[in-house]
């Protein structure tokens, strides 16, 4: 039996992006075992969570990394070395700093502690950066330098380890999410219906408050100008609004909360379940005749499925997945105002029959590039089993001789 960790990746969080990164890569673990003959555990390293775990199976289990546990990095270390493998997906884009020093520097906290536990790491397909800061660059470089496998989820990534100095061979992937299954079933809409994921964080002016992310509309008008005007099209589409963060304690990040208040405003527009499950927001997503949103997994979950999409941008990662895969509809929410941002929704709208063939095609790419990641991550795995059971465990990433300087990091 192999042991894989999962690090940076979420069984119970209220992102259901992360979520769906957490499932999606299982699926593919689960794969490569049937593929190989390895049979494969898996843990999940997470924080605790009000809401059920949504991965579950006799080959899963979670480990939970409170603020306690990492003052003691022994402790933290112990739990790592239980494992043969760690795959680090970073929550996808937050290896960077554009969300801060605090949560950038945890993760560079609790990745040093995964490679001084000499476990081999891999980091799975994300965004890597930006590193804004000369404090940060050099971390970054040399945690990259350490792991055994280098995965992004588009080009722009690529080119951004490039630049940074990173010379290593690294697999241009797509996003796991792609291969989570949809989950339940689905309403039946009896008129054209368009889904509207507003976030809450964006509602709210970014984690500052201060329009974080600098953009160029203000994000509360746009979406109620983008609602009205999409209710008064000719075809009287439903409108539905669809949350992917359901985070009732923290209503700053809340889409849900966000969805509600709208709804007050215009009653005629439908707000979709507080979701359970990333698969099951991925079905009802699925059910939609086009999409639109803030929430770059909920566009995934409606490219994924074929649904036209118009992902609304805040940060680089958008154009950088969607663009990788020749899938052009991508709204920069940083470069444009209020009127051109609500006229690229309704374009889309009016567009979507060819915006859904551009997907079909668009996500076989990503299905390709997917296949690339799961054939290099299934012979990593093949080796440290091979070594597993010759007793030589591969502790380290190729190339790197441990040095004493890395056990007082």
């Amino acid at each position: 039996m192999l042991t894989v960790g999962l690090l940076f990746f979420s069984s119970n969080s209220d992102n259901l992006g992360v979520g769906a990164l957490t499932v999606g890569q299982i699926d593919i673990l689960r794969g490569i075992s049937r593929a190989t003959g390895i049979d494969i555990a898996v843990t999940v390293f997470d924080w605790v969570g009000s809401r059920p775990a949504y991965v579950e199976g006799p080959d899963i289990t979670i480990r939970h990394l409170s603020g306690e546990v990492m003052k003691d990095p022994r402790k933290v270390m112990a739990m790592f070395r239980e494992c043969d493998l760690i795959l680090d997906i970073g929550a996808g884009d937050s290896f960077a700093d554009i969300y801060g020093p605090k949560r950038l520097n945890r993760m560079i906290y609790l990745k040093y502690l995964a490679h001084l536990s000499r476990c081999p790491v891999v980091l799975a397909p994300q965004t890597f950066g930006p590193f804004t800061s000369w404090l940060t660059r050099p971390f970054a470089r040399d945690l990259i330098r350490r792991a055994v496998l280098v995965a992004t989820r588009d080009d722009h990534s690529t080119a951004a380890l490039r630049a940074l100095g990173v010379t290593r061979p690294v697999v241009t992937a797509s996003d796991v999410a792609l291969r989570l299954p949809p989950e339940g079933s689905a309403p039946i809409w009896g008129r054209p219906t368009v889904g509207l994921n507003v976030s809450g964080l964006l509602m709210a002016g970014g984690y500052t408050g201060r329009n974080q992310f600098q953009l160029v509309a203000d994000y509360p008008t746009a979406m109620r100008d983008m609602i009205g005007q999409l209710l008064a099209l000719p075809e009287r589409p439903e409108v539905v609004l669809v949350p992917h963060v359901i985070s009732p304690q923290t209503p700053s990040e809340d889409d849900y909360t966000a969805a509600l208040s709208l709804q007050k405003e215009f009653s005629d527009v439908t707000v979709a379940p507080a979701f359970k499950t990333p698969g099951v927001a991925k079905a009802y997503i699925a059910s939609l005749d086009f999409f639109a949103g803030a929430r770059m997994h909920a566009c995934i979950a409606a490219f994924s499925s074929e649904v036209p999409v118009v992902p609304l941008a805040y940060s680089g990662k958008f154009e950088g997945l969607f663009g990788s895969l020749g899938y052009e509809a991508t709204v920069d929410c940083r470069a444009l105002g209020q009127d051109a941002l609500v006229q690229s929704v309704l374009n889309g709208f009016r567009n979507r029959e060819a915006l859904a063939r551009q997907a079909r095609i668009a996500r076989a790419v990503g299905q390709d590039r997917l296949r690339d990641y799961t054939e290099a991550l299934a012979r990593v795995i093949s080796e440290v089993a091979l070594r597993k059971r010759s007793g030589d465990q591969m502790r380290r990433a190729s190339g790197h001789q441990w040095r004493a300087m890395d056990e007082r990091l």
